[in-house]
């Protein structure tokens, strides 16, 4: 049976908005990025030096190659060769078919026959992708829908089940949508733009508060 536990980020409790508006804002600052005060993960989002991020939807690209090493991860030459010329045309395929929207949207779990499962099964398979990769290079394709998932996110809530899509889905939909509803209200809150979707928004605290760069309580 498929883990449902997802445990928040303490910084999300009532009353600690302000704090969780602060830190959402310190993580995102581009100008501070690869500072000593900075994250090199402010620039993962909007990475878009060419200007062709939104006509490149369905397609792996040079730059989302070079977006997941602002998350600490490097895609191996041998890798690189595999999703830019001789698996492009197949994972194009499957990208096409996994259609962008709010992970607080799907109404049914995610399943292995699901295009999303799909593609990172295809991912996968290539020689030097692990699940933290492939998790950040399809967020970064379908930044709304698909989770970044790594060792930090696994055990600081998930609980080290190395679960994430179908927990963080129901815990989002839970309660009258009222998780999702509090990180679009705290994206508000910090001033950051809906450039970060909820899940990003999570994640940024999750990780942060994971790594000790948050106070857990």
């Amino acid at each position: 049976m498929t883990p449902t536990t997802f445990r928040r980020p303490a910084v999300l409790a009532p009353g600690r908005e302000d704090e969780a508006a602060r830190h959402l804002r310190r993580y995102v600052d581009v100008s501070t990025a690869g500072t000593p005060s900075g994250f090199t993960g402010a620039f993962f989002d909007g990475w878009d030096p060419d200007g062709r991020r939104a006509e490149d939807a369905d397609r792996f690209t040079a730059d989302d190659l070079v977006a997941v090493t602002f998350l600490s991860v490097e895609i191996p030459p041998r890798a690189a060769q595999q999703l830019l010329v001789e698996q492009r045309g197949a994972l194009s395929r499957l990208l096409a078919e996994v259609v962008e929207r709010d992970l607080v949207d799907v109404e049914e779990p995610l399943t292995p026959s699901s295009p999303e499962w799909q593609l990172n099964d295809a991912l996968r398979t290539i020689d030097g992708i692990g699940p933290t990769t492939a998790s950040k290079l399809m967020a970064r394709k379908r930044p709304r829908l698909l989770p970044i998932y790594d060792s930090v996110i696994d055990q600081h809530v998930l609980s080290g089940s190395g679960v994430l899509w179908e927990p963080l889905r129901q815990a989002l939909r839970a309660d009258g949508r009222a998780l999702h509803e509090q990180l679009v209200a705290l994206r508000v809150r910090a001033g950051v733009g809906d450039s970060i979707s909820a899940i990003r928004v999570v994640d940024i605290l999750a990780w942060m508060e994971g790594k000790g760069y948050i106070p857990a309580s």
